[in-house]
């Protein structure tokens, strides 16, 4: 007999899932019945936040769902976080979670793990949440979640109870059929680019798998393209790139000045557009939105909208659009790109050597993925950065902003690809938040490296406050001993200036295995 634990384990794997991320629990053990039974990797993390993180990082680069085992009540709260964060950047993950007892649920007993309502919960951030009442449930309930996981993406969730996993389960491995997407009518658009003089483009994170669409459509059509974080990697160093943020004036003023602004699949956001919560946006003429979400497509007016995946349009887009002339292009963003760097520098005095080192990072390991915590390298990045691999650039300080994401999701990202340099940017404040997780690289030995900007201080928050005219009360709490945390963990480890960063790497990027780059920029000041 196989249970509906062991059921579940056949289906995943029959839809592609290859690594699961999760703690076992009293509550999960029939669960993992079948993981023990079926072609599927299990990677542990030190805490559920920290499972959810790697799901999120495992997705951005393999462009697969991440998928998370955890256990009822704490196992799913813990989650959460993770969760919103992938919720807010388009991220695909499959939580499962178990839960108590069917008749129990609702009934306030006081048993082990035990939550008021953890569906309801698990549905303030997940796109689609649903329990397994029964086997019969199980394939229905696959169904929907993975389809709901199609279009804009998003965390879904299912819970199981303790009293279903060991029932029989369905023999027959149940699969959602792949849709026949509609051919999108472009006409529209078409018309509106081809009246265009001084056209621009604004990529997105939907833009970010059409690296050779988006640069053969911005070439045709001779314009500039504006990059949102999600975005950064595409179209490295090509004289049309413009890897600034929409909420800098530099970036701005080149929008506004378009005659056409064609916005491919992003959501025209705060943390991307306003950075500085001005309450303003760009003021774009004739703008043009291909969005997959029909509910962010009706957040912000546009002449003209198509409701459509960027992965389908992009292509069609570059392929019959009418090339143009050559014309000032390469040269309106070539100005846009200098202003940027120059005014991040006068906004922020030091963000300009931030970027200087991040680009020291990506000169030492070329083609990585960045992964990016809540610290001041990756704040001054997102501001004007070109990245040099398309989705290789993504961090934890846009959309939900959580900290403690860069080491777990760059573990994620390392699990996804193999093959690839992973890079986790953090301060000593964020890593604080998932210092533990070092230990999974250590034990999958990943080659990650692992780099630090001791600080001792959240210090963007203390020079926040301290703007306001506030103390910064409660921005300075120690640091650890990142050589002593590095040897706990098993890592390699090195410390180093701003200024001799480049030695630091030649002399680490060697060893093998994680490794731990701390730039001490308490000493420098």
């Amino acid at each position: 007999m196989k249970t509906v634990g062991q059921a579940l384990a056949r289906n995943l794997v029959a839809r592609g899932v290859e690594i699961v991320f999760g703690i076992p629990g009293v509550h999960t053990i029939e669960l993992y019945r079948g993981i023990e039974g079926a072609d599927i990797r299990h990677i542990t993390p030190r805490h559920e936040q920290g499972a959810g993180f790697m799901a999120d990082g495992y997705a951005r680069v393999s462009g697969k769902p991440g998928v998370v085992f955890v256990i009822t009540g704490p196992g799913l709260v813990n989650t959460l976080t993770a969760m919103a964060q992938a919720r807010a950047d388009s991220v695909p993950m499959l939580v499962v979670t178990g839960v108590n007892r069917r008749d129990s649920l609702g009934r306030g007993l006081g048993l082990l793990h035990e939550l008021p309502d953890q569906l309801g919960l698990s549905a303030t951030v997940a796109k689609h949440s649903e329990r397994i009442s029964s086997a019969d449930d199980l394939e229905n309930a696959l169904i929907r979640s993975f389809d709901a996981l199609r279009g804009r993406p998003a965390p879904v969730h299912i819970e199981v109870p303790t009293d279903v996993m060991p029932l029989e389960g369905p023999e027959r491995l149940s699969g959602n059929r792949p849709g026949t997407p509609a051919q999108p009518d472009l006409q529209e658009i078409f018309e509106h680019l081809s009246q265009s003089r001084r056209p621009v483009i604004l990529a997105g994170g939907g833009c970010r798998r059409q690296d050779a669409a988006l640069r053969c459509l911005s070439e045709k059509l001779d314009a500039p393209v504006v990059q949102t974080v999600n975005a950064r990697g595409l179209m490295h160093a090509h004289p049309l790139i413009v890897a600034a943020s929409p909420s800098l004036k530099s970036v701005r003023a080149l929008l506004e000045e378009a005659d056409c602004v064609l916005a491919l699949g992003t959501e025209l956001g705060p943390t991307d557009y306003d950075m500085y919560a001005t309450g303003t946006y760009p003021e774009m003429a004739n703008l043009i939105r291909i969005d997959i979400c029909p509910e962010q497509l009706s957040r912000h007016p546009a002449r003209a909208v198509l409701e459509g995946d960027v992965d389908i349009c992009l292509p069609l887009l570059a392929a019959h659009a009418k090339a143009k002339t050559a014309s000032d292009g390469a040269a309106r963003a070539d100005a846009s790109r200098r202003a940027a760097r120059d005014e991040v520098e006068r906004l922020a005095p030091g963000y300009g050597q931030l970027i200087s080192q991040v680009e020291t990072l990506r000169a030492a390991l070329p083609g990585s993925v960045m992964v990016g915590d809540s610290t001041q390298a990756v704040y001054a990045a997102n501001l004007a950065y070109d990245h040099d691999r398309p989705g290789g650039w993504f961090n934890g300080a846009t959309g939900f902003g959580a900290l403690g994401y860069a080491i777990p999701a760059a573990i994620g990202a390392a699990l996804a690809d193999p093959g690839a340099p992973v890079i986790a940017l953090m301060g000593d404040g964020g890593a604080q938040f998932t210092l533990p997780e070092l230990g999974v690289a250590s034990d999958e030995n990943l080659p990650i490296l692992f780099v630090v900007w001791n600080n001792n201080a959240f210090l963007e928050i203390a020079n926040s406050m301290e703007d306001a005219g506030i103390s910064a009360t409660g921005c300075h709490p120690g640091a650890p001993d990142f050589g002593a945390i590095a040897s706990a963990y098993r890592l390699q480890y090195r410390c180093t200036s701003p200024t001799e960063l480049a030695e630091a790497l030649a002399d680490l990027l060697p060893l093998k295995g994680p490794t731990l780059l701390e730039i001490d920029m308490v000493a420098s000041v």
